[in-house]
């Protein structure tokens, strides 16, 4: 059995400390004597420059086992670009009266500010993990070894990380059973699993791989000379112990999200107020005139860590006990006159759009399956739940490259499960912008596969 379980990423703190610190930068140039002539120029300007080198530097991107040392760096870094594209402003705009000596100022008096307030969240954030518990993960380590118990004394000497050492298992016993591990991990809502390789051969590593992606797991491991069999590995520090991690999700880090979800609120407004204030009415209409029922289908499905939703679409059939049980084939009698047109040109998905604005999907992302198929390919399909990562969406890769519709055949899942998997691994938001143009010009240009 499949169990979700919620990420609990901050995803909030890079984005609010993003918009306190553009206001003090912002602010400080206000009220500081620079003598400025372009004021609005000048604003945007260091406005740009500010979030341009923090995306650079990666001035955001702290966890929760970053060390000061790095958050020292940090800031560094980021103030010394910064200092140079404000000084250069005076000569690429041509303001010989911006006065040095207060621009200077200006610089000290953010950078003393800004530290104050990164130091000041960064201290208070470790002391609510440490003592109010919260934003805690459950992890196991897999072996028993040197290297193991300093991770383990990190975990129980570290609370402020926010990790909750639960339990060691030791693959050098003769008792040792890789599938109670696996049980162990689900029952017990484990977060994350860290693994010594050396205590493991490639078969054990591969079926740690498998049962991450299959189950929703953050896998992780204690580097040593063996080979790991992964296509991306993320390196970073819990104190002194190097640590390897399986995948790097784009969009776990807060400002992807923040910026993906920032274009789906807009997007689906834009499409709500643009097109179904108008469109719903005359669809409403016309779908009642043709047979008998509810205006909306309404049906369960799998999104974001497997938790279920409900999934809005304009209905497209009669009103019949299958319509949770089968995907319409092509030249399904159940289908109706305007159903027809709604799912040709794909305009039955448009109430997804209210799913976008609450929450429950993206405008791209993985196609979300009925909880049936979910059960169904979970079990059957490898890495088949990597794709619950991320939030589903109205169109994705998969759907642009040909994968969408009726499911025929085992190679049509499978090779939809790789277009997933590769845009959950390689993000951007200039490819959700690619894929919308896709499907925007497959909607004019028809494709076979929507019936």
């Amino acid at each position: 059995m499949l169990i979700s379980h919620s990420h609990r990423y901050s995803g909030l703190i890079s984005p609010l400390s993003y918009m306190v610190d553009l206001l003090i930068i912002n602010i400080c140039a206000y009220l500081l004597p620079i003598n400025l002539l372009e004021v609005l120029l000048f604003h945007g300007y260091i406005s740009l420059a500010w979030i341009s080198i923090a995306i650079a530097t990666k001035f955001y991107v702290i966890y929760r086992y970053t060390k000061v040392t790095h958050i020292l760096k940090l800031l560094f870094r980021q103030f010394f670009f910064y200092f140079l594209v404000v000084y250069a402003f005076i000569g690429f705009f041509k303001q010989p009266n911006m006065s040095r000596l207060a621009l200077a100022q200006y610089v000290i008096y953010i950078f003393i500010a800004i530290s104050t307030l990164k130091f000041l969240s960064y201290y208070l954030l470790m002391k609510y993990r440490e003592r109010v518990k919260g934003n805690i993960r459950n992890v196991v380590v897999i072996g028993k070894n040197k290297k193991t118990q300093q991770l383990i004394n990190v975990f129980n000497a570290r609370s402020e990380f926010g990790y909750h050492f639960v339990k060691q298992f030791c693959p050098k016993e003769k008792n040792f059973d890789i599938r109670d591990c696996f049980s162990y991990i689900v029952q017990r809502n484990i977060d994350e699993v860290y693994c010594s390789v050396s205590e493991l051969n490639n078969n054990e590593i591969s079926q740690f791989i498998n049962f991450a992606d299959n189950n929703l797991k953050t896998l992780k491991f204690l580097p040593d000379n063996k080979n790991i069999f992964a296509k991306k590995l993320k390196f970073e520090y819990y104190d002194y112990l190097p640590i390897l991690s399986l995948r790097d999700i784009p969009l776990h880090n807060p400002i992807n999200a923040f910026i993906k979800r920032s274009f789906d609120v807009l997007f689906s407004i834009f499409i709500i107020f643009g097109i179904l204030i108008w469109l719903g009415p005359i669809l409403a209409i016309l779908i009642s005139l043709e047979s008998r029922g509810p205006i909306f289908f309404v049906q369960k499905r799998s999104g974001l860590d497997n938790r279920e939703f409900q999934c809005f679409k304009f209905r497209s059939m009669a009103m019949n006990p299958n319509a949770d049980k089968m995907q319409a084939g092509k030249n399904d009698m159940r289908v109706t006159s305007i159903g027809k047109f709604l799912r040709k040109t794909s305009i039955d998905e448009l109430p997804q759009f209210y799913n976008v604005l609450f929450g429950n999907m993206s405008v791209v992302g993985p196609r979300p399956h009925m909880l049936k198929h979910t059960d169904e390919y979970a079990s059957k399909v490898d890495k088949y739940m990597v794709r619950h990562f991320v939030k589903p969406g109205i169109t994705g890769l998969a759907q642009v490259r040909g994968y969408r519709g009726e499911i025929e055949k085992d190679s049509d899942i499978q090779n939809r499960i790789k277009f997933d998997i590769f845009y959950i691994e390689n993000w951007s938001f200039l490819l959700d912008m690619k894929i919308i143009v896709q499907t925007v010009l497959t909607v004019f240009q028809g494709d076979e596969k929507a019936y």
